[in-house]
């Protein structure tokens, strides 16, 4: 298994712009395997020394380092399949959170064959960032109620986490307007990544 490159989508936007939202809902279509690299690492205890390190880095709005992220996230994806929750030859993995930088798409090619990439994009950052402040009272995420971390999130995004589109072929990336209610969004993500699906599903027979 350790050498097999899993089939996926990629997730992409910056902060707020409803990757996560979007990623659940597909989640919970057959056929494909939601992971978020956030919900993990929240869901780390924090009392271990992995999960000290994350909630030192994301508590200020920063990326987690590298070499971390790849670790926790391999674990978890392992342990997916291991409980058969993911089944690589049924389903298409629609990640959400890595990569978060150009050394991070160079650290995940050897287990990452990606389809499609879907760039979530919003037009308005403001929105954007009273739409985190609202998650975080709904959720009590601690990392989304201090704005000051948020715009940094956002500055991080833009410095980091941009280039990395730049490196795949264009022909991967789908846009989609994310300003809509979630349903219209998820209306555009299904028309754009269904035909992926449907290639996925056709080479498996």
């Amino acid at each position: 298994m350790s050498q097999e490159r899993f089939r996926s989508v990629l997730m992409f936007g910056p902060p707020g712009v409803g990757k996560g939202t979007q990623g659940k809902i597909l989640g919970s279509v057959p056929g494909f395997f939601h992971l978020s690299v956030g919900d993990v690492f929240r869901s780390i205890d924090i009392g271990s020394p992995e999960g000290r390190e994350v909630y030192k880095y994301s508590s200020q709005g920063k990326l987690v380092p590298d070499e971390l992220t790849v670790k926790i996230w391999k674990k978890a994806l392992h342990a997916y399949v291991a409980l058969s929750w993911y089944k690589p030859h049924e389903d298409l993995l629609v990640l959400d959170g890595i990569p978060r930088n150009v050394a991070q798409v160079d650290l995940v090619k050897d287990h990452l064959d990606i389809l499609q990439i879907i760039d979530m994009e919003c037009s308005d950052e403001e929105d954007m960032i009273h739409r985190i402040r609202r998650r975080a009272i709904r959720e009590n995420r601690a990392d989304d109620a201090n704005e000051d971390i948020i715009r940094h999130r956002f500055n991080v995004f833009h410095q980091q986490s941009e280039p990395v589109l730049a490196q795949f072929d264009s022909e991967l990336i789908s846009n989609v307007d994310a300003n809509g209610s979630p349903a219209e969004v998820l209306r555009a993500v299904l028309e754009r990544v269904i035909p992926t699906q449907n290639r996925h599903f056709r080479s498996n027979l």
